[in-house]
């Protein structure tokens, strides 16, 4: 049995943050994703693209509400140098006219919502997990390489941190994604989650994790282990048997 466990040092700094979690079984690899589905989500990833603009009030993207909340959030545990929020960096391509692309099924899909709901989303390959999967801040030196890199990258003390047995499996809270985790065009269990500080944004929360459960069922042929708001009251559940 693997679960995902929030640490008391993650609510210390965080107490009203809430993480929303889909955790989907039997994904269908990306080849055998029928041409229908597949187009579908490109669609719907388009339609994103022109549905963040309405998060974006302001040229400067540190002045835009959906960014300001993570600004902040950033400033309570240590961080890599220019390290920022995942829907950051997405917004920025958009406010650039640089819209965000295709990669696979299950990472267009978690884009989809991230750029909708203008929160935070992300995903991991359970079967790559070793162990639960934590979120809390680290002593430092966690094993860690990112994505697209050739060389490793360690924790910080005092940072905030997905790890799990083996290392770190998402740097400075949702900064970036390591390769040992990363969802691939074979995955067959995900583990997608979706974060938020700003109480204010419950609602927005919970949509958001329905349309990400919805899609990777529908699109991608999954079955839906475990759908769950996760909180200071709620903060640990099962993510496989």
């Amino acid at each position: 049995m693997k679960q995902f466990v929030t640490e008391d040092s993650f609510w210390e700094l965080f107490p009203n943050a809430e993480i929303g979690v889909v955790v989907a079984h039997a994904m269908k690899p990306a080849d055998q994703i029928p041409e229908e589905d597949a187009k579908a989500l490109a669609r719907r990833l388009n339609e994103a693209n022109a549905a963040a603009d309405q998060h974006l009030t302001s040229n400067t993207i540190s002045q835009n509400e959906v960014v300001a909340v993570w600004r902040d959030a950033y400033q309570k545990f240590k961080t890599k140098k220019g390290a920022r929020c995942s829907v950051e960096n997405l917004l920025k391509r958009v406010l650039k006219g640089n819209p965000v692309g295709s990669i696979n099924p299950s990472v267009d899909a978690y884009n989809i919502v991230s750029l909708t709901y203008a929160l935070p989303v992300g995903g991991e390959d359970i079967d790559a997990m070793e162990g639960d999967i934590c979120l809390g801040i680290t002593d430092g030196g966690d094993a860690f390489r990112a994505l697209g890199e050739e060389e490793d990258a360690p924790t910080l003390e005092g940072e905030l941190c997905y790890r799990d047995d083996a290392g770190a499996i998402c740097r400075c809270w949702n900064w970036r994604d390591g390769q040992r985790t990363a969802l691939t065009d074979d995955s067959s269990k995900a583990f997608l989650i979706i974060e938020s500080v700003d109480p204010a944004r419950s609602e927005d929360l919970k949509a958001a994790v329905d349309t990400l459960a919805e899609l990777v069922s529908e699109h991608l042929g999954a079955e839906i282990f475990a759908k769950e708001i996760i909180t200071r009251e709620n903060p640990t559940m099962v993510i496989d048997e």
